[in-house]
């Protein structure tokens, strides 16, 4: 079976390659060293992989079904340049295909027990599904209501009978007396009584049909919430054995399998897609790598939101928690320009431990702190965090303290602020110190102080916004109030001062969900004033920067104890 591939199958020999930087490296931190390791996605590997792209156009067998594929351009011992191309997980069911890399081993060893699983895990899908559609439910909820109008229909005749009573009763105390004001007011009691019988008669009549019906739904529930018990712990063991089978190799000649290498758990897929099976098998066939690439092709489902023919970097979750291991071994040394821009020439074999990125006209980050271990920056507004998926979009903080710092690479955010918002972005030196600022940011350790100018008049001067945030995967990076799909969402905020028809607002946020400021800012639930400058959520005001800053952070750092920074607020 033919798994390296000459560069001609994807690009004519006379292919001319631009002489821009990469756009993109896949980086993680060696286990041992600590060093930053990276791999360049180049012009040269994109058009090899838009090659690639151009194959699959032709065979209507991968539109399909969508799915990430890469290539991987490495070099042969006797110095020859080859491609391997991948995709990820299983393409139509099967996960040898030929002319593409093999899955990493460990598949095979729980092929048998995955299947049957699988087929366990669809028959409770099914059991659920059948629950979930009893036919008892719709009966309950139809019973329900008609129950519900009955008695709204007797509260209201028993309120207006009542009413009625009432008129009559002070109406016949003052034109009866002795024993026929008393008979008169009996007869208004028993009256009252009957009404009050037949309130009681119709409750155990709903009682009588709606508890076995409720029953029959709440066993059904259990049995639910038993099955999904179930579906868990199934799908647990067979990601715990498969992981614990998956065997990954690096460039140092180690092995670790998934288990040993995300300890904590993973999620499912993860060992199956593009760079793993690429790099993995470079690994273990002895190829050097030069640069790799990945694309999404195929139709894209609502959660996935990719585009076909775009190129992606490692995906958060499943690929990048293994680069750092898979890279190491990787032979580092400093590539000058030259042996990037042509493959006629011979691209070179290593790539740059440091290299520079685009910038533009204006390239300096201010460092409002650093040290052996972090540093701090102020971030200015319109500028990115860390670099986008695409060309244009490069430009970033990271890559800016890339060209600035000689050790610039090394460097790794902790967290991010949107491209609108300015103020303190922080960032480690270290994998360990990285770990640890990171534990904080996620356990809700680290004190995040904005200040926001409001283009509008905000009345509550303090309190707290608990709304449910939302992404649209069709509106993205749009967020919305959802109380059936949203995720908790929690800020203080206190009112500084009021500056004509603006607002000066303090905002504290207790959880870090996107643009979660932005919505608790403008959505009339919280404070119905959008920030100066915000035009995603409906502002119209002709100004020059979204009105948003990250004034001040507090944390412990892992070396020196609590640290708080602060900033300026620039408007």
């Amino acid at each position: 079976m033919v798994i390296l591939h000459p560069v001609s199958d994807f690009i004519d020999c006379d292919f001319s390659v631009s002489d821009s930087w990469p756009s993109y490296y896949y980086q993680g931190f060696c286990p041992r060293s600590g060093d930053c390791l990276i791999l360049p996605r180049t012009p040269l590997s994109e058009a090899i992989a838009q090659g690639l792209m151009q194959h699959l156009a032709k065979d209507n067998y991968y539109s399909r079904e969508g799915k990430m594929y890469g290539i991987l351009l490495v070099e042969l011992p006797n110095g020859e340049q080859r491609v391997l191309k991948a995709f990820s997980g299983l393409l139509h069911g099967c996960s040898v295909v030929e002319g593409w890399v093999p899955p990493i081993p460990g598949r095979d060893e729980v092929a048998f027990q995955e299947a049957r699983t699988l087929a366990e895990l669809d028959a409770i899908k099914e059991e659920i599904l059948t629950l979930k559609q009893l036919n008892e439910r719709q009966q309950y909820e139809k019973l329900s209501g008609e129950f519900e109008q009955q008695l709204q229909a007797i509260s209201d005749r028993h309120a207006h009978c009542k009413h009625q009573r009432q008129q009559k009763r002070q109406q016949i105390c003052n034109t009866l007396a002795g024993e026929a004001l008393t008979i008169a007011l009996e007869q208004l009691d028993t009256e009252s009584r009957q009404q009050k019988i037949e309130r009681r008669q119709l409750k155990r009549r709903q009682n009588a049909v709606l508890q076995p019906l409720q029953q029959l739904i709440a066993a059904a529930d259990e049995r639910i919430r038993e099955l999904k018990q179930q579906r868990k712990e199934l799908s647990r063991q067979l990601q715990a054995q498969m992981h614990a089978s998956y065997s990954l190799t690096n460039f140092a000649g180690r092995s670790q399998s998934l288990q040993q290498l995300m300890p904590e758990g993973s999620p499912t897929g993860t060992g199956d897609c593009c760079a793993p099976k690429l790099l993995h098998y470079a690994a273990t066939h002895h190829l050097k790598p030069l640069a790799m690439a990945e694309f999404w092709w195929g139709a894209s489902s609502v959660n996935q939101d990719k585009i076909q023919g775009e190129f992606y970097g490692a995906c958060a979750e499943r690929c990048q928690p293994l680069m750092g291991f898979l890279l190491s071994g990787l032979q580092m040394e400093d590539a000058g320009t030259e042996n990037m821009k042509a493959w006629g020439n011979g691209m070179s074999s290593s790539f740059t431990a440091s290299p520079r990125l685009p910038l533009s006209a204006s390239s300096s980050v201010p460092i409002i702190y650093e040290d052996e271990w972090l540093m701090a920056v102020d971030k200015p507004p319109g500028l990115l965090s860390v670099p986008g998926r695409y060309r244009d979009r490069q430009d970033s903080v990271f890559s800016r303290l890339c060209n600035m710092l000689p050790d610039g690479m090394t460097l790794a955010s902790v967290h991010r602020l949107d491209q609108e918002t300015s103020g303190i972005l922080l960032l480690a030196r270290d994998r360990q110190t990285h770990r640890q600022l990171s534990q904080q940011f996620q356990q809700r350790q680290v004190r995040k102080v904005y200040e926001a100018l409001l283009a509008g008049f905000v009345e509550v001067e303090q309190g707290t916004i608990e709304l449910p945030l939302w992404g649209d995967p069709e509106n993205r990076p749009y967020q919305q109030v959802d109380w059936q799909r949203g995720k908790p969402s929690l800020t203080q905020f206190q009112v500084m001062g009021r500056e004509g028809d603006y607002t000066r607002v303090e905002f504290t946020p207790l959880t870090g969900r996107t643009h979660q400021l932005r919505v608790h800012a403008a959505d009339v639930r919280g404070l119905g004033v959008t920030i100066l400058g915000d035009r995603l959520y409906g502002c119209r005001a002709n100004v020059n920067r979204l009105h948003l800053h990250a004034r001040e952070l507090s944390f412990k750092h892992p070396q020196l104890g609590q640290m708080h920074l602060e900033v300026e607020t620039p408007f």
